[in-house]
């Protein structure tokens, strides 16, 4: 296997190191440096990753009493998980020097990253993505969170990783499902940022995890997050920026929220909300209708839906669409594409519109 060289996420105050080829060693390094300056070490982790990868934690040189194991699913990344983290944290008298490391994917990765900005105001963080989704997306860029009732990633803070160790080879353990789920994120960037890109997702006929062109697919991912987000770190641009990251995203937050959490991966509800920003660009006029079939072919090759599996209330996904972050001045804000790998904001979008393009997935 070729060797993936490393890669730095550059920030305004500082800038940290995505580990790929090597990195279990790296993280085993990191871990050892750590103890040896008297530092106090924790992890959450996923349970089901726990059970699937009994070996990685230990050989890396953590001991089973810093580990708190959590259930796996989007209802962890909850105000209740939140708070059994933080006393998981206080009970054993962590204190500021205390490095908090994160096992599993995006729900976990979100969750300790949020535990990490709040507890004692602020400890450090590291990132051990399991999943194909949290690796490309979620593990790199320092957005943490949990979810309330009410919507998805409404409470957060922005709380930048230490360090990134991805390991493909814990991959081969994911089920398909969760597989399949993380090519939603590995599309979107070719859609929002590199058409190039997404035309050699095209030309792939099958990607697994032990296709021996998906690392460098993981670090090429990785690569066009951490260039957006070096540019703005914070969302706060005026248009652009890095809310071009949620491509399709809008509309597949307000798909989980409405079905409830669980119901769809994270992913799977982005297949479906990248097959619904392509329609939009072509109806806001800013793509070919030919687009269309490119894209939606590319989402179900990668076995993920571009409809609904049941048919969800309109009125709701419309409420759900008006808590996104996104909004300005209680207007419906979106990502939508100029052309294939390049992307915009859109702003004033009408409503009626939205509510036709619900209608084309199955929603009623």
């Amino acid at each position: 296997m070729s060797t993936i060289a490393p890669l730095t996420v550059e920030l305004a105050d500082r800038a940290y190191p995505i580990h790929f080829s090597d990195s279990l060693n790296a993280l085993k390094h990191d871990v050892a440096a750590l103890r040896a300056a008297g530092r106090s070490i924790r992890v959450f982790s996923d349970a089901k990753v726990l059970a699937a990868q009994p070996d990685v934690l230990a050989q890396a040189g953590f001991e089973d009493t810093e580990i708190l194991s959590l259930p796996s699913g989007e209802k962890t990344k909850s105000v209740e998980f939140f708070s059994q983290a933080l006393s998981f944290l206080a009970g054993q008298s962590a204190n500021r020097d205390c490095a908090l490391f994160a096992f599993g994917g995006g729900v976990i990765g979100d969750l300790s990253g949020y535990v990490a900005a709040s507890y004692l105001r602020g400890i450090d963080f590291y990132q051990i993505p399991t999943t194909l989704l949290s690796m490309v997306d979620s593990s790199v860029g320092g957005k943490t969170g949990i979810n309330l009732p009410e919507g998805k990633n409404l409470v957060g803070a922005f709380w930048q990783p230490k360090a990134v160790y991805i390991e493909t080879r814990l991959l081969e353990t994911l089920p398909s499902r969760e597989f399949a789920a993380g090519m939603a994120e590995v599309i979107k960037y070719g859609m929002l940022y590199d058409l190039d890109f997404f035309k050699e997702l095209e030309q792939v006929n099958t990607l697994t995890a032990s296709s021996p062109e998906l690392a460098a697919i993981v670090r090429r991912c990785c690569a066009i997050k951490a260039e957006i987000v070096a540019d703005d770190e914070k969302e706060t641009a005026a248009s652009g920026g890095r809310a071009l990251l949620n491509l399709g995203h809008t509309f597949a937050h307000a798909i989980e929220n409405v079905a409830g959490y669980g119901q769809y991966l994270h992913g799977e509800a982005v297949g479906i909300g990248l097959n619904l920003a392509t329609q939009l660009s072509i109806e806001l006029g800013q793509i070919d209708a030919s687009d269309i079939t490119r894209a939606k072919n590319l989402i179900e090759r990668c076995g993920l839906p571009t409809v609904l599996k049941t048919p969800l209330p309109i009125s709701g996904l419309m409420a759900a669409m008006q808590r996104d972050k996104k909004n300005r001045g209680g207007k419906l804000r979106f990502v939508s594409m100029q052309a294939l790998g390049q992307a915009v904001t859109t702003d004033g979008v009408d409503a009626a519109l939205v509510e036709a393009l619900w209608k084309t997935v199955g929603a009623a």
